[in-house]
Parts: C-alpha cells; sequence; structure tokens
C-alpha cells in the first residue's frame, strides 16, 4: 500500500529517450511522479505544459519530474515533440506501476462510469519516501502548487 511517508515503491519502465527508467536511477534526489489519463488530452497537456514550464525552477531545487500513464513510447514521444516536453514520460502500458501505486479506479465522465487513472501526484524525497500526494488533481494551478510545496522543505 502506498502511503505518505513510506517508501516509493521502485520500478522499471520504458521512458522516452530510449531507455528505461528506475526510480533507484533518482537517489539522492526528489522526484515528482505525476500520473495522467492520457496523451494530448486537455488536462493532460495544461498539467504537462505546466511543469515543463516550471522545470528550471524544479531543477534548482535538485528535484527530477517524471510523468506516467499507459500511453506507448509512441504516443509520448510524440506527445512531448509536439509541446516540447523537457523531462521524460514513462510507459506503463501493463498498468503495473499504476495499479502497484493504486491510482487505477473508477471514474465518471458524462454520466458514465468507467475505470481508469485517477490523476495524482507523488513527491519523493532524497532517500526514496513519499512525502507528499495529491490526490485527485486539478490540474489547473497544481504544477506550481507542487513547486512552492518542494520550496518550503
Amino acid at each position: 500500500m502506498i502511503k505518505l511517508n513510506n517508501k516509493a515503491s521502485v520500478f522499471k519502465v520504458p521512458s522516452t529517450g530510449n531507455k528505461e527508467y528506475s526510480l533507484n536511477d533518482s537517489k539522492g534526489k526528489y522526484v515528482v511522479l505525476y500520473f495522467y489519463p492520457k496523451d494530448d488530452t486537455p488536462g493532460c497537456t495544461i498539467e504537462t505544459k505546466d511543469f515543463n514550464t516550471l522545470l528550471p525552477k524544479f531543477k534548482k531545487l535538485n528535484c527530477e519530474i517524471y510523468g506516467i500513464s499507459k500511453d506507448d513510447l509512441k504516443s509520448h514521444n510524440k506527445f512531448r515533440e509536439k509541446y516540447k516536453v523537457k523531462f521524460n514520460l514513462l510507459a506503463d502500458e501493463e498498468k503495473k506501476i499504476i495499479k502497484d501505486y493504486k491510482v487505477w479506479g473508477k471514474k465518471k465522465f458524462m454520466g458514465k462510469e468507467f475505470m481508469g487513472i485517477i490523476r495524482t501526484t507523488f513527491l519523493i524525497d532524497k532517500k526514496g519516501k513519499i512525502i507528499k500526494i495529491w490526490k485527485n488533481v486539478r490540474v489547473k494551478d497544481h504544477a506550481k502548487e507542487v513547486l512552492d510545496f518542494l520550496k518550503n522543505i
């Protein structure tokens, strides 16, 4: 179970930039891991562009950013290129990490219920411990909220 102050579940997953990414690769740095439903959709685009705009400020605080969804690398690469995203996106096509982090669940849209990614962001400290979880994220100003929290640590 993923909980605040627990060790973040370590994983290895295909990443844009033609490599695999493991959470272990980020030891000694803060990590923002944000789960989003789908590449190139309105909310996901806003969230990704906002994190991208603030990326230099996150980097100054020794923090890496990774977006993760069940889209494949081809979709991620197209999305990254279209919006000039400067951080890597992670492809969890089999939903292993998505389920491990408990962000897969029932959603409602226009009166219909379906299973999908519940937009969630985790902030992981330099030792791999989860220090903040944002659930059911509203994208407007979310990246700034995460940055402000990190600045106050």
